[in-house]
């Protein structure tokens, strides 16, 4: 029998997919419920009114934008944070200017590597395991 500790209450639960206890699943749910109830009628409202209004933690609201279940189209001042810096955004789950660091980081260690090893070929006594793996 498949059997885990609940990440937000510790209870033991038979395992399922949303990785929650029973009682868990039902107050996310009424969670969920009551931030649609509150979006309805207040289309204007950003993630901290909504969070402020329901006692919603915006991790949860952000939770369920980041599922498809809230939709954010027709909400034009949701936005949620960066989950890097914290920076307000609307899609994925960081800004440009930390994806772009990201991208350049990337870039910058794969030349590194690239240099490397270039240079460890030009070694010709050192072994590494990788050459008896091509045979050489």
């Amino acid at each position: 029998m498949n059997i885990d500790n609940c990440s937000r209450c510790g209870k033991i639960y038979v395992k399922n997919v949303m990785e929650l206890c029973q009682s868990c699943i039902k107050e996310l749910e009424k969670q969920y419920e009551t931030c649609v109830n509150y979006l309805r009628k207040n289309r204007g409202a950003n993630i901290q009114e909504l969070s402020d209004a329901t006692d919603i933690p915006i991790k949860e609201i952000t939770r369920f934008i980041r599922e498809g279940r809230i939709s954010i189209a027709n909400a034009p001042n949701i936005m949620y944070p960066c989950e890097v810096c914290g920076t307000l955004i609307r899609e994925g789950h960081m800004c440009d200017n930390c994806r772009g660091r990201l991208t350049k980081d990337l870039m910058t260690a794969s030349k590194e590597s690239a240099a490397a090893e270039a240079s460890s070929k030009g070694s010709k006594g050192a072994y590494k395991a990788v050459d008896k793996l091509r045979g050489q």
